[in-house]
């Protein structure tokens, strides 16, 4: 069989063992450290199958791979192996920013080209990239003259679980990712049950009772994690998944467009990688940058002009009563002298940016209504001069951030967004936070389609010719795209700080425990953390909601919830009552050099230390869930020999977010290396630290 590797690295003559028995061919591949193996078959009737096996323990069963296609007519799902490649890539590459200042990709290539055996002679490669910490697999139609134009009607992807593991899942949902993450065995998923306690999501798709989200991460009962999500989604609808019980297999379930049908492709296609991370560490888990490997280098040559930050707003005052989006509803929040208060609050305490949100016009009727023409994004309100502000903030060092919210009205968005952009740059504005609430224009499309998803991508690919950056709220779920478009930095695509002020569920201690093992794989997620008053009833003494969280585990979430855009989300004069721990948000970087899980159990605890990029500071950041706990903390990673000033933000003994959240201390001390820590969580708790070498 010939040999073909990407980048003439490494030939791997032994890394693929072809076998014809009777009319079965089998082929495996490990990973370079041989702990996982994956092998595919060839029936004797064609059926495909795959699975894979992390140290010789059962990962995915054998599994079945094909698709059905409504253009042509034809099921691909019965094949002829025609060829067979293999290759290996070794390489290290830098990202524009990110947890670590380099990242090595390594893994070994299998090629397995397949022709339909139905009669059809359409021909498909399915390329599997197996790296040490897990598996990535995506199908390749190349260019042919027995397919061209094509239209998917279903993507038959099986994952065929080896046992009923303990399961973080959310409901399938075509529109919404804001679910909480429920814990039970895979058997004992309701998506329809979980769905009806979710009152607080605007809009829902619910696809029906077996059917969940990805990213899906499985415990094992011998101590595997397996986190089951995609990478590089770009022309391809969402994949969420069908649960079948009785055989506990999970099979691919795309998002339809408004017509019933999948994805519009023409050869050469390829669908997004189906990836799986596993590792019998959690902290390795939470340390994979498969994701990240699996999608193209960045195609923006020069990226000097992006700029991680961080950023004050006027944002959740109109969440707690304070102040209202719309003009005419008499509180208008995003008037001029208003913002001013913030330019002055964000220049006085060093932040780069002030976000903006209902300085337009159009937000008297946008929700709701299915409506075609909402905003205009270049019309402001006749009380936010718009053209003072951006003066005014350029004099303090200061830049606002734009707020384009379209309503789920995208056609509308498209046709502006030129102007839009255009007027950005013409106020000196490079950073735009999208919205896409409510049922989306096109009628009928999903926020996780294929349409919208190829909107996102022309956002993030349009802002760049403007050298805008994006962060882009009720998104499909990102997926390691902020390698190839670096500009599109952070996304909301989850549950977060927002939810503290919903009226039910709201954010329970543990979700921010688990939101690292499932949503921040797929890339940085605008949470929006640094609420410092946990009783939300300060401008309506009617309001029973709370924040269930302590002060300091606020602070942790700067560093446990990785993003290069992080808002200090409350308001001005809160921080004001807690100046001292808010240095900790004034001096925690957004940029890091490296990274190190520490400890990590999702549902439990997190402790992360992140060192700032270009010094030889270190930060680190520790949260639990509604339990309080000790964490021993070794500072090995620390450099050897040198002596550093620790500044610990911590609960006081007395901490507890239901009954005492806002108690915490701070203490200074000197540490080295080999110095050990004890951090003490209280309930709903946390822990930052910053250590300064000396």
């Amino acid at each position: 069989m010939p040999l073909f590797t990407k980048n003439q690295l490494a030939i791997l003559l032994l890394s693929v063992a072809w076998v014809n028995s009777l009319a079965q061919q089998s082929m495996s591949i490990s990973s370079p450290n041989r702990a996982i193996v994956v092998t595919t078959r060839n029936t004797p009737t064609g059926e495909f199958t795959y699975q894979v096996r992390y140290k010789g323990k059962p990962v995915i069963d054998p599994s079945g791979l094909g698709f059905v296609l409504s253009k042509p007519n034809v099921s691909l799902n019965r094949f002829t192996i025609t060829r067979i490649d293999s290759a290996q890539t070794d390489e290290t590459w830098k990202p524009v920013w990110g947890e670590v200042s380099q990242i090595r990709n390594h893994y070994k290539e299998l090629i397995v080209s397949l022709q339909d055996k139905s009669g059809s002679a359409i021909g498909v490669r399915i390329r599997f990239r197996v790296f040490d910490d897990g598996v990535g697999f995506r199908y390749e139609f190349p260019q042919q003259s027995k397919l061209t134009h094509f239209v998917v009607a279903d993507e038959q992807t099986q994952f065929r679980l080896s046992a009923d593991h303990q399961t973080f899942w959310m409901p399938g949902d075509y529109d919404s990712n804001e679910y909480f993450y429920n814990k039970t065995k895979l058997t004992e998923v309701d998506a329809i049950a979980a769905a009806d306690k979710e009152k607080d999501i605007a809009l829902k798709s619910i696809i029906g009772p077996n059917a969940v989200q990805t990213p899906l991460l499985f415990k094992t009962s011998d101590g595997l994690y397996v986190s089951l999500y995609e990478a590089a989604l770009l022309n391809y609808p969402v994949m969420h998944l069908q649960l079948d019980k009785k055989n506990l297999t999970l099979t691919a379930q795309l998002v339809p467009d408004a017509v019933g049908n999948k994805a519009y492709l023409q050869t050469p296609a390829q669908t997004p990688w189906r990836t799986l991370i596993i590792s019998d560490k959690a902290t390795d888990l939470l340390a994979s940058k498969l994701i990240l490997n699996l999608n193209e280098p960045s195609t923006i040559a020069d990226p000097s002009w992006i700029k991680p930050q961080k950023f004050v707003g006027m944002w959740w005052e109109m969440h707690i009563g304070k102040a209202n989006w719309a003009k005419a509803e008499g509180k208008h929040g995003a008037n001029t002298q208003n913002v001013k208060k913030y330019i002055d609050f964000a220049a006085k305490y060093g932040f780069q940016g002030v976000l903006v949100e209902g300085w337009n016009v159009g937000w008297e009727d946008w929700f709701g209504n299915w409506k075609e023409d909402v905003f205009d994004f270049v019309t402001p309100y006749p009380d936010y001069n718009i053209d003072s502000l951006t003066a005014y903030a350029q004099q303090k060092g200061v830049r606002l951030i734009m707020h384009h919210e379209t309503s789920g009205s995208v056609t509308n968005y498209e046709r502006r967004m030129d102007a839009a952009f255009q007027y950005m740059v013409k106020e000196g504005i490079n950073t735009v936070k999208t919205g896409y609430v409510g049922r989306i224009i096109p009628r009928g499309e999903h926020h996780d389609g294929q349409w919208m998803v190829n909107h996102y991508q022309r956002v993030a690919q349009k802002a760049a010719q403007y050298k805008i950056m994006v962060d882009s709220h009720e998104s499909a779920h990102p997926t390691g795209l902020h390698r190839t478009y670096p500009n599109w930095m952070a996304s909301e695509a989850g549950r977060g700080s927002e939810f503290n002020n919903a009226p039910t569920l709201g954010i329970t201690p543990e979700h921010t425990t688990i939101l690292p093992f499932t949503r921040l794989l797929g890339g940085p997620m605008d949470f929006t953390p640094g609420l410092f008053r946990f009783k939300l009833n300060q401008f309506d003494s009617t309001r029973t909601t709370v924040v269930r969280t302590t002060l300091a585990k606020q602070l942790a979430l700067y560093i446990t919830l990785y993003s290069p855009l992080q808002m200090a989300a409350d308001l001005p004069e809160n921080y004001e009552r807690h100046l001292d721990a808010f240095q900790f948000i004034r001096d925690v970087p957004v940029d890091w050099d490296d990274t190190k899980v520490l400890a990590a159990e999702p549902a439990d605890y997190v402790m992360i230390a992140r060192k700032a990029k270009g010094t030889a500071n270190w930060f680190v950041g520790a949260i639990t869930d509604e339990n309080s706990r000790d964490l021993p903390l070794d500072l090995s990673f620390l450099e050897a020999g040198k002596t550093y000033d620790a500044v610990i933000y911590r609960d006081a003994p007395n901490a507890d977010w239901k009954t005492n959240p806002e108690a915490y201390v701070i203490e200074k001390k000197t540490v080295t290396n080999k110095t050990k820590l004890t951090l003490y969580l209280a309930k709903g708790g946390g822990c930052a630290i910053q250590f300064v070498r000396r």
